[in-house]
């Protein structure tokens, strides 16, 4: 009896550890696809964009970061399709911005 359960902890040890190994596998695997996405979206944004809207997009990043990944997703797959002209500017990247967010009006009220 005792043989019986060595033998199932040692075949459910090795089960565990093949199902390890596919886990692993398969989130390495998804890290190098991600890895390669992000290499693939820098190469093109360097082509779409100019430095200085680049540079614009990474300060929007950091306060941002979802509003700034669609803004620049968005444009690069317009570039694409060839529906915007190539390389987008700053000026050109304030304008989609400021449609896109328009500027907040502050009052102030004094009693």
């Amino acid at each position: 009896m005792q043989e019986d359960r060595s033998d199932s902890d040692e075949s459910l040890e090795d089960a565990l550890r093949k199902r390890e190994r596919e886990l692993v596998a398969r989130s390495t695997a998804r890290e190098e696809e991600r890895a390669r996405q992000e290499s693939q979206k820098r190469a093109l944004a360097r082509v779409v964009f100019t430095p200085e809207a680049r540079q614009r997009l990474s300060n929007l990043k950091l306060v941002k970061p979802e509003l700034a990944t669609q803004v620049e997703e968005y444009l690069i797959v317009l570039a694409q399709q060839g529906r915007i002209a190539v390389p987008v500017d700053d000026d050109a990247l304030k304008s989609v911005l400021e449609k896109i967010q328009p500027k907040r009006e502050t009052k102030i009220w004094r009693l």
